[in-house]
């Protein structure tokens, strides 16, 4: 194992701080703008197709069309997208770009300080601290997504330095470990001149991203800076994203091509003939001889008159459309957070389609799915429930109920059982009060205890000091203090917390609170209000509540001295110390009274559970990814309804590769034919078992188990772990992949993922700033898919479509003519009338329709999710439907040519066929695409008339085009141009007449068409036919399982504080005493001035 060393030295160095630095997240600057663009341009295989078409018109005698005909709409569209590119870049510059947390001059073995609310730049051994013990609190939730908050302490070697003096004299090295991701693990020395090494653990390191709380300050040893720090060891490279629509578009492009090289060496072969048949006739051309290399001669020329059979003009009309489809979603007020004021953003245009066609959605919890704000909602006291009666809703939404305080000062027979309740909650804790004038609040490791005692606080029994071995409550004017004898440790294995204590009346009392499987089984057979109470818990699960069943019992001074002894003798053994400890506890926590239970809210975000009913209604699959707990990810996963008290579950926990090997083949067994196939099952899996899951060896396996499950809940994952899921998913499915995040431990899915979805949250901008759409609530990601994903994916590819459309048409018309002209190579359409016909003539129709064009409305799509689906498989835009494209084309292009030359044959002249050609194309295309505004079509046809018009003037004054000289006067006065006009288009739209009359059977997009054109009834899509589930997967089906499905519990326990710290739940609370002043916690404010200087 790598090992680096670190010496330090604060005489030498000093003391340093950490300072923020605005860091650029601009894609281009003032001296890269040029080189990067242009690289970005032309690395598309049009724009370079163009470049090469536009050198093979500077060779002389080769272009049939001019030297600058492909030049001048290249540069146009150059300066647009540039245009574009400037504006996106800057605009994401000037509203997203957020300082970032970085060290400015901090360097590896430098001595650091930090404050309480700064976030760490660095990875920093402690050294000590202003908490009592050298101890000191951290969030972690930009770490792992965990709300809680971690304990760290420093070791007693350096715990004492306080004063600037003992700091100067602070010299020695450390010997760590190499840089890792491992979030959870730290091998080090630490080497103090003379003294003895000590070893340091994770338990005295705090990484980069960890947010200082609840302390005043920390001293610290740099050892790992910049992208050393395990933070940055978790990132992933942003990869550059190209949607699949552009994929899929540049494949049809390379068709294109190969259907231009076809058509030129048809065009070859037919000179060749024609030549040899007609050669020795054609005096009157002045031909010379043809020799071997005019074949190559005749190709480069027959490959500049067919080669905007390419569009020119796609990549840009499709940068035009997509930067306004992304204002739409800018601009949209239902996407629009008033409470920050805070809009959707849409940080990159070039994805916009791609939000059509989303199939996988992996997201984190903890300020994505929730408001990370726990709440006491309902509690049950003496089988009677409170809180559960219709109330205001308010901001807070908060514990309200004053029957719960008429009964109390009521003397109602519950009222000593209230009472008990309450001061079980102010008691029963780990929390510390600090006092702020005549405000107290409360410093807690686990936001959900701290829930409880503020919920106790409001209903009068208020928590106002902690010393050593006691408590204060002040309660009824009264102040009650009660002795803390002994803390009896919360664990996942106990899944409880007690403390025991003697109350103000001397009555020996253990109190306890825990989850209801622990509690029921250990209560006394006089215990009253049971049943009463289980209903209501079952109430408040169903509700997604996280549940604490409250209970007492009372000692005897003979049963608390015996078990005193007990412990004492525990608490000094060596080996097995925590088991031995759990079994003492189990010793005393028998025969309790029950006196209710507790309801805590971890407060979703508003309409998270109609939100992620619908995705899933939209046939998209939902991958819960956090770094919590496994209770709390399946708590919230009830509350949001992604997980249904029906589902079974297939839970993975293993220690090791071949337990994890065998536990997921077992589990594919048994699904046998299922296997494969969407089943309601729910598949919930740990950090360390995933971590062998992602083995070479059983990725496939587990990917098959977790692909056959209708919910995925991966918990106690590191960032790079959740990225890895991504990634996993993103290679071995062809299916577009979203993540969404809120925190710096969501960049790396965010920037794997085909789409990333930031939201504006408590945990900063880290989350916004990697993301490709940025927005306030989870909620509006319904509407950003629905809506705004499904209308730009109909959008763009009607847009593609309709370029290659009427491109092929124009130039399979001049294959046509070049079956008259003798295969000369000699253009139908005037040099500038074709150059012009992308980019000015038919452009307002293509921008029209990729702006405007709509599947269906607003309304429907949000009521009808199964919708999305027509969108997300992407059968209405693939080669198939390109070449159905194509041969529509080549038919309405031969009726286009031939019908006007045959109309005309005996007209004024050959030209007149060509402007009824164009005049009956731009008529017919209005007919085709029914959803173009008038405006668009007929203003095309007007601005060619008026160009035609013009420009038919031009010579002799501007010396151009000198064959277009009356034509204009000679076109419009001609009666067969104007049958024609009329004529050419109905016989086009024959053909597409006949084929949708003979289309049986309708589409669900069809139906809600109708609907709404004809107002009717709102169609019912509970029916199979629009279930996404196959029947043999049904729940009858799955219960042929193994035992290795089980049925989950309907709710969690609330309980979420730090297991296994480096320092005791008991030695934390001992170490406290708030009815003194802080005189450690606060040192002198001059040398906290002098050491900064």
């Amino acid at each position: 194992m790598d090992t680096n060393w670190i010496c330090f030295c604060c005489a030498t160095m000093g003391l340093r701080c950490a300072f923020l630095f605005t860091h650029s997240t601009a894609k281009y600057s003032l001296w890269s703008f040029l080189p990067r663009y242009l690289y970005l341009q032309f690395s598309k295989a049009a724009n370079a197709f163009f470049l090469f078409i536009t050198i093979l018109q500077q060779i002389p005698d080769v272009s049939p069309t001019g030297k600058y005909t492909t030049l001048l709409p290249l540069l146009i569209i150059l300066v647009i997208s540039g245009i574009k590119e400037i504006v996106e870049d800057y605009v994401s510059l000037l509203l997203l770009n957020a300082p970032n947390p970085t060290a400015l001059g901090v360097n590896v073995g430098d001595i650091v300080k930090a404050t309480d609310g700064q976030f760490l730049p660095a990875d920093v051994v402690l050294i000590s601290s202003s908490q009592p013990q050298a101890t000191c609190y951290v969030a972690t939730s930009n770490l792992d997504g965990e709300t809680n908050l971690k304990i760290r302490q420093a070791l007693l070697e350096t715990a004492e330095i306080q004063t600037e003096k003992q700091l100067s004299s602070l010299s020695g090295k450390i010997e760590c470990e190499g840089p890792n991701c491992h979030f959870n693990n730290f091998i080090g020395t630490l080497y103090l001149n003379g003294k003895s090494p000590v070893s340091i653990g994770p338990d005295q390191v705090l990484l980069r991203g960890t947010q200082l709380k609840n302390t005043d300050w920390i001293f610290g040893i740099v050892v790992y800076t910049g992208f050393e720090t395990k933070f940055m060891q978790n990132a992933v490279q942003s990869p550059l994203k190209r949607s699949r629509v552009e994929k899929v578009t540049n494949v049809q492009i390379l068709v294109l091509f190969l259907m231009l090289l076809v058509m030129a060496l048809v065009s070859c072969v037919g000179a060749a003939f024609w030549n040899g048949t007609y050669g020795e006739n054609t005096w009157y051309i002045g031909k010379k001889d043809h020799t071997s290399p005019s074949f190559w001669f005749d190709i480069l020329m027959f490959i500049i008159l067919y080669h905007n059979l390419i569009p020119i003009s796609l990549l840009v009309t499709l940068e035009i459309v997509k930067s306004i489809q992304a204002m739409f979603i800018n601009w949209d007020e239902d996407m629009h957070y008033e409470r920050n004021d805070v809009y959707a953003m849409a940080r990159t245009s070039s994805l916009n389609e791609e939000l059509g066609q989303v199939k996988y959605l992996f997201s984190d919890k903890t300020g994505t799915l929730t408001c990370n704000i726990m709440t006491f909602k309902k509690c049950t006291i003496a089988g009677i429930i409170y809180g559960d009666r219709p109330c205001p809703i308010t901001e807070s939404s908060e514990f309200s109920d004053p029957k719960l305080l008429e009964n109390f000062e009521e003397d109602h027979p519950t009222k000593e059982y209230i009472k008990e309740f309450l001061f079980l909650l102010s008691v029963c804790h780990t929390v510390v009060p600090e006092r702020d004038g005549n405000n107290i609040s409360y410093q807690a490791s686990s936001p959900d205890e701290a829930a409880l005692v503020k919920g106790a606080k409001k209903l009068g029994f208020v928590f106002t000091a902690r010393t050593p071995y006691s408590v204060t409550i002040e309660a009824m004017g009264e102040e009650f203090t009660f002795q803390i004898l002994n803390v009896l440790e919360f664990s996942s294995n106990r899944k409880r917390m007690s403390v025991i204590v003697r109350t103000p009346t001397g009555q020996l009392r253990l109190y306890c609170k825990g989850a209801d499987s622990v509690i029921y089984e250990r209560l006394s057979e006089d215990s009253l209000f049971v049943k009463e109470t289980l209903t209501h818990l079952e109430s408040f699960a169903r509700e997604g509540l996280r549940t604490l069943c409250i209970a007492y019992i009372d000692l005897t001074e003979l049963e608390y001295q015996q078990w005193l002894a007990m412990y004492e003798e525990v608490c000094t053994v060596v080996q097995d110390r925590a088991q031995s400890l759990e079994h003492c506890y189990d010793t005393i926590e028998k025969k309790f009274l029950l006196l209710g239970a507790t309801a805590i809210e971890d407060r979703l975000q508003a309409r998270v559970p109609e939100t992620i009913a619908n995705l899933l209604k939209a046939n998209i699959r939902i991958w819960l990814l956090t770094g919590d707990k496994e209770e709390t990810a399946v708590n919230i996963a009830y509350s949001c309804k992604l997980l249904s008290g029906h589902m079974l579950h297939i839970q993975l926990n293993a220690n090791s590769l071949e337990a994890t090997q065998q536990m997921i083949d077992q589990n594919c067994q048994d699904l046998g034919a299922l296997l494969g196939k969407e089943n309601d099952l729910a598949l919930i899996i740990d950090g360390k078992t995933l971590k062998h899951a992602l083995h070479f060896e059983v990725k496939k396996s587990f990917l098959n188990l977790a692909l056959s499950c209708r919910a995925v809940l991966c918990c106690r994952l590191s960032p790079l772990q959740k990225a890895e899921i991504v990634d996993l998913v993103k290679s071995h499915v062809r299916a577009i992949t979203l993540a969404i995040g809120d925190g710096a431990n969501d960049v790396g899915m965010i920037q794997t993922a085909h789409v990333g979805v930031g939201i504006s949250g408590n945990e900063g901008m880290q989350a916004t700033n990697n993301s490709d759409y940025a927005i306030a609530q989870f909620s509006h990601l319904e509407k950003l898919l629905l809506v705004h994903g499904a209308w730009s994916y109909f959008r763009v590819t009607k847009c593609v479509l309709y370029c290659f459309y009427k491109n092929v048409v124009l130039y399979i018309i001049e294959l046509w003519f070049a079956f008259v002209n003798g295969f000369s190579g000699q253009i139908l359409f005037e040099r500038w009338c074709i150059s012009l016909y992308n980019v000015i003539f038919t452009s307002l129709p293509t921008i029209t329709l990729g702006i405007f064009e709509q599947c269906c409305s607003q309304e429907s799509l949000l009521r009808y999710p199964q919708l999305y689906t027509i969108s997300q498989t992407g059968d209405i835009f693939n080669i198939k439907v390109l070449w159905i494209q194509c041969i529509n084309a080549f038919v309405h292009s031969f009726i286009l040519f031939w019908l006007p030359t045959k109309m005309l044959k005996h007209g004024n002249s050959f030209i007149v066929s060509n402007i009824c050609q164009r005049a009956c194309y731009s008529v017919s295309m209005m007919f085709f695409f029914l959803q173009f505004s008038h405006l668009a079509i007929w203003g095309s046809i007007l601005i060619w008339l008026v160009f035609f018009t013009v420009y038919s003037f031009f010579w002799p004054t501007i010396p151009i085009s000198p064959e277009m000289t009356g034509q204009a006067s000679m076109v419009l006065a001609c009666p067969y141009f104007w049958l024609g006009f009329f004529l050419v288009p109905i016989v086009c739209l024959i053909q597409n007449v006949i084929w949708k009359s003979n289309t049986c059977s309708r589409t669900l997009l069809e139906v809600v068409r109708e609907m709404e054109s004809s107002r009717g009834q709102e169609l019912d899509c509970s029916g199979q036919e629009f279930e996404f589930l196959s029947p043999e997967c049904s729940l009858y089906a799955l219960c042929a399982l193994t035992a290795s499905l089980c049925f989950a519990l309907a709710g969690g326990y609330a309980f979420s504080q730090v297991e296994h710290a480096v320092i005791s739940q008991e030695e934390l609370v001992r170490s406290y005493d708030t009815t003194k002043s802080k005189t450690r916690r606060t040192f002198s404010t001059a040398f906290s001035e002098s050491i900064f200087e």
